[in-house]
């Protein structure tokens, strides 16, 4: 199989535009997108005015304002109080859509597809919020405290059996996956391994829905975890587990994934920049990621519609780039049926991601989710209907809503031979129904796929 391989320095410096890789429009949307859930057409123009370094940091570093959490907390507990999951999904939908830390939201969703738990074992709506927060906290932060505090989550403790695990019965459940599928990768440990660190973990056990360690059912004896002798406690293996050489080469390919390109595979050459920085970070993510999403690689052509969109990118990213509001009720579950359910992952492993996202059954569903959005009654964009909207963005021909949709929703350009029948299509339509039938018929090509 063919990896990417470009020189490692070019790579990651910072990017400096160029006339191959400039900074325009494309490039910022680009940014939005991938470091979030994109940006309407306002904000990328205010954005392209800046400089490329000022954007990434301001992206990076965005918090929610107090205001902003207040809303959230409202929203939650109304759907907390249905104990429906899909009303949970809903409101995330929500957050990711109006939050103004997009990046840390994506980061939520990366950690919630990493540390996959959900609720179809769990059965605790409150639970699996509670982890959501734990996420979001810690989503560009230390992941060696993410890992501790994972580790003694309630939701985690049921999901993979850990709240049963006692010394004279070890669950290695948990064991197995810390290691295998949360930190090290295969082929780093053995059986052996995956034993002792069920020892470890014996004892911890949920209270009245909190962690509790109950040293009654703890295995007090000397463990050797990773090479690492005379461990007692999980919390002292799980400092051996993630402060092991392998944990962040593992946690950058993840992310270099996750952000910047689906295939090909990076080379060991290209990550090891990352994985010096992560390291030399101790193993605090963000300016990891600042460096990944300021660097000539990612806004080089070689990664631009290089990821296929999730169904989470479709629908919160097509409502973001337009400033729109719709049900999320009917959004949440739409995402969950085309194979994305939040707080459903499909199993511990998480999402597979790019091209698994596709097939002939997802490739309607992903049309249709468009459709129901843009027909749904309570879609608007900008407080009015998506024909209004682009009338008052100065969008009326079917040439200017391809160029809308290039600008704030496309990573490629759109051919003007579908340009051509997309206006074949709407000709005989009213200017209402045109301008829905053309963005949807936009949304189906091959192009809209990938971001």
């Amino acid at each position: 199989m063919n990896k990417m391989d470009v020189n490692p320095d070019w790579a990651w410096e910072a990017y400096e535009p160029s006339i191959t890789a400039p900074w325009d429009l494309g490039a910022v949307a680009h940014l939005f997108r991938r470091g979030g859930f994109g940006a309407p057409r306002d904000q990328l123009l205010e954005s392209v005015e800046s400089e490329p370094a000022k954007v990434v940091e301001a992206l990076v570093g965005a918090e929610e304002p107090e205001v902003f959490r207040q809303e959230m907390q409202s929203l939650l507990r109304a759907a907390l109080a249905t104990g429906n999951v899909r009303q949970l999904a809903a409101q995330w939908a929500y957050r990711m859509l109006h939050t103004p830390a997009p990046l840390k939201e994506k980061m939520t969703l990366f950690w919630h597809g990493h540390f996959a738990t959900s609720d179809e074992k769990v059965g605790d709506v409150r639970l699996m919020q509670a982890q959501n927060d734990l996420l979001r906290k810690y989503a560009l932060g230390d992941f060696q405290a993410l890992t501790l505090e994972i580790s003694r989550d309630p939701a985690m403790l049921l999901y993979l059996d850990s709240a049963t695990n006692r010394k004279s019965h070890p669950n290695e459940n948990y064991a197995r996956e810390i290691m295998e599928l949360f930190c090290l990768g295969e082929g780093v440990y053995t059986e052996q391994d995956v034993q002792e660190l069920a020892r470890c973990f014996t004892g911890w056990e949920i209270k009245q829905e909190r962690y509790r360690f109950n040293r009654y059912q703890h295995d007090s004896g000397k463990k050797t975890v990773l090479g690492v002798a005379g461990l007692e406690s999980g919390e002292e293996a799980i400092r051996v587990v993630t402060e092991h050489p392998a944990v962040p080469r593992f946690l950058v390919r993840k992310l270099f994934q996750f952000f910047v390109m689906d295939e090909p595979e990076p080379t060991e050459e290209l990550l090891e920049p990352l994985v010096k920085q992560l390291s030399g970070d101790q193993m605090n993510i963000g300016p990891t990621l600042k460096r990944i999403l300021g660097s000539n690689l990612f806004f080089s052509p070689l990664a631009r519609a290089r990821k296929v969109r999730s169904p989470v990118e479709i629908g919160v990213g097509f409502l973001r780039a337009f400033e729109g509001t719709t049900d999320f009720y009917q959004l949440a579950d739409a995402m969950y049926q085309l194979g994305q359910g939040l707080y459903q992952p499909p199993s511990v492993k998480g999402w597979d991601g790019g091209r698994a996202w596709i097939n002939s059954s997802t490739l309607l569903g992903r049309a249709n989710l468009i459709h129901r959005m843009l027909n749904g009654s309570k879609t608007r964009f900008g407080k009015q209907p998506l024909a209004s909207y682009f009338e008052t963005n100065g969008v009326e021909s079917i040439e200017e809503i391809a160029e809308m949709l290039e600008v704030s929703l496309f990573a490629v350009r759109i051919p003007k031979p579908a340009i051509d029948r997309v206006k074949a299509l709407a000709a005989a339509s009213e200017d209402a129904r045109r301008v829905n039938l053309a963005v949807h018929a936009f949304c189906t090509l091959p192009e809209f796929q990938v971001a």
